[in-house]
């Protein structure tokens, strides 16, 4: 039923929340809080309000039925009719979407969880409960940039290390399956793992002077050696000499400011198998089991396939060494330097 205004075109607080479809209290509280200005008072000291306070009334109900907090709606009620009104409402709506973005992810990452520990077997089930807990849900990536701010050199430039970082640590999927979940509190734990603190890939510049070594330049290298394996290593085709390889050869060899030499790349090539470590290659075996993976490979994938290319070519360089001296009438392969 609609309320006509009484003669003077005002409203009371009742006739003013019964057409509205609310109560007293609600207006009595937005009014309270400046949000739904009285436009004036009656002579007993009632409040009275004008047809506009009904628009007004109503936009504040779409927009706390849109959950935005009361803050939010008092600023885009203050720039309602100004050049701002738009931005302030786009502003409120974007960020309620990410909340709500966050909240979704979190109920997924939940939902899969749950699904997890329902589908293993008892003996399974503690461990992974031990991984979940671990881990906030969703899950954030600190523990993994962590683990590689430790691995690699100390005094990277800026720049380098946050692109470093950024290849290294893979995000979190969306909505993720059980076995996601699974692939990702694992790559936590490995990235957690204390061992962590027996990890030092810097052991590569062991034998040059300080002054002499360039780690910027190692890893500005291997970026680049990186990128050019990519093609390579998403098509999965074997591991091969050619520009990516070299680029990769001379990234290391820069690293010792040396020349890239065939001596140089059979030191390379053990110097490399020694410095395996198995938390590296397993957390680089979860993250490539990552969604992200399948458009991109890791940075484990390609420096695989690059040291598997590397190894491929010193192995034809010995056997080539061995030809040579066979038909020098040796019976041995030529002295390596």
């Amino acid at each position: 039923m609609t309320v006509s205004a009484s003669p003077d075109g005002m409203w009371s607080i009742g006739e003013l929340a019964e057409q509205a479809g609310v109560t007293v209290k609600t207006v009595r509280f937005y009014s309270d809080r400046g949000l739904l200005p009285e436009a004036t008072r009656s002579a007993g000291g009632h409040r009275r309000y004008g047809p506009e306070a009904l628009d007004r009334l109503r936009l504040i109900r779409s927009l706390r039925t849109l959950d935005l907090p009361l803050p939010q709606v008092d600023r885009i009620l203050a720039q309602e009719d100004g050049p701002g009104a738009t931005d302030a409402l786009e502003d409120a709506v974007a960020g309620q979407l990410r909340e709500l973005g966050t909240q979704l992810s979190s109920l997924r990452w939940r939902e899969a969880a749950l699904r997890l520990l329902r589908d293993c077997t008892p003996e399974e089930r503690a461990d992974r409960l031990r991984l979940i807990g671990a881990v906030t849900i969703p899950p954030n990536t600190d523990a993994l940039a962590r683990f590689w701010r430790h691995v690699l050199p100390a005094r990277l430039p800026a720049r380098l290390l946050s692109t470093l970082l950024e290849a290294a640590v893979p995000q979190p999927p969306a909505d993720p399956t059980p076995s996601e979940v699974l692939t990702f509190v694992r790559l936590h734990a490995v990235a957690t793992d204390p061992r962590v603190r027996d990890i030092d890939i810097r052991r590569l510049a062991a034998r040059t002077p300080a002054e002499a070594c360039r780690p910027a330049v190692l890893y500005e290298g291997l970026a680049e050696a990186c990128a050019l394996a990519s093609a390579d290593v998403r098509a999965q085709r074997p591991p091969h000499a050619g520009e990516a390889l070299d680029c990769f050869v001379t990234a290391h060899a820069g690293l010792h400011n040396t020349r890239d030499t065939p001596d140089f790349r059979r030191r390379l090539s053990t110097q490399l198998a020694q410095l395996a470590h198995p938390l590296i290659d397993r957390y680089w075996q979860l993250a490539g089991d990552l969604p992200s993976a399948s458009s991109q490979p890791t940075i484990g994938a390609m420096d695989d396939w690059l040291r598997a290319a590397l190894d491929a070519e010193v192995a034809q360089m010995d056997e080539s060494d061995v030809r040579a001296g066979r038909d020098h009438g040796e019976g041995r392969p030529l002295a390596r330097a």
